[in-house]
């Protein structure tokens, strides 16, 4: 009689993840994710230590700054002219901006302060430099397609729900 393997999270395997992630105490974005395991789709520190899960399966993971969204770093505070901007373009300080360089390069910024002649901006990621705290759940796997392990990314899915016909603003 043939042994039945139980699927666990590991390479080239499907998984449904729902979490709670918390930052010095507060709660600052939860939800189920879908991704890949093992092609880089998460950050790494939360990719080691849920390798091996099965469906059903918790955790408390604690991830360190580096394993997560890396240092902050001071050099990413970079002051460009307001003349850069298009006259419509809304600034608003603390708020982040989607904005494209002039090699078509799309990137996000924090408005940290504005002048007469220039915006300070904070390319960091809004978690860099920060220890990160997830509470989570293991709530589906299954193998991969062919297609998905060639594209290293789950096909059609949403990043922000998991499912490809949701209609929310985070698929794309």
């Amino acid at each position: 009689m043939a042994e039945i393997k139980t699927l666990t999270v590991d390479k080239d395997v499907v998984v449904t993840l729902d979490y709670h992630l918390e930052v010095e105490g507060q709660e600052v974005d939860s939800g189920p994710i879908q991704f890949l395991f093992g092609h880089g789709n998460i950050i790494p520190g939360l990719e080691d230590q849920i390798e091996g899960m099965a469906i059903g399966d918790e955790k408390e993971v604690h991830v360190e700054a580096k394993d997560a969204y890396g240092p902050y770093d001071p050099e990413l505070e970079i002051e460009v002219p307001l003349t850069s901007f298009p006259e419509d373009f809304n600034i608003e300080l603390g708020r982040p901006m989607r904005m494209q360089d002039g090699e078509g390069h799309v990137f996000t910024g924090i408005a940290i302060a504005i002048t007469d002649e220039v915006v300070k901006l904070n390319l960091n990621h809004p978690l860099a430099g920060k220890d990160l705290v997830f509470r989570a759940r293991i709530d589906d796997l299954r193998p991969a397609t062919e297609t998905e392990v060639q594209q290293g990314e789950v096909a059609s899915a949403c990043s922000a729900c998991g499912s490809g016909d949701c209609g929310c603003d985070g698929c794309g």
